[in-house]
């Protein structure tokens, strides 16, 4: 189960960087008109949010079934699921819609870098866990 979270984690921070930091990016430096580059943006992030989510709830699914480790659900991950959803149903439609876009897009922006945070504790919180199970186990096999 170790390794599902680790993947998880992975494909969420990993897909908000390339979306985030490489794809959206590069749309607006090779697309005919920023407004063409706007909506392909738009679209790459509903996708991004709603993997977001995806990659959340399996987490938190993962979490529970691992029976040593009966506490609470990972704020990291339930806050990254927050700033996805907020992006995608309160800050996206003004940004579609061109209202007030100074705000809108900032307030998106950091969001965004507030999600990739939160996923990148995630996996490095997942990898941790990971490595304490590998020394267990060598220890263990050492004895």
């Amino acid at each position: 189960m170790a390794r599902l979270q680790v993947f998880l984690a992975a494909l969420w921070w990993g897909s908000l960087c390339a979306v985030g930091f490489m794809v959206v990016p590069m749309l607006f430096v090779h697309l005919e008109t920023p407004a063409v580059a706007g909506q392909m943006a738009a679209k790459l992030f509903t996708a991004q949010s709603w993997l977001s989510v995806v990659c959340g709830v399996l987490l938190l699914a993962a979490q529970r079934s691992i029976p040593d480790r009966a506490h609470a659900p990972s704020p990291w991950v339930i806050g990254g699921m927050l700033c996805a959803l907020l992006i995608e149903v309160a800050v996206k439609p003004h940004i579609v819609a061109r209202d007030n876009m100074a705000l809108w897009h900032n307030l998106g922006t950091a969001l965004y870098l507030v999600q990739g945070l939160c996923a990148g504790k995630t996996l490095w919180d997942c990898c941790a866990v990971r490595h304490e199970q590998a020394v267990v186990a060598s220890s263990t096999a050492h004895d």
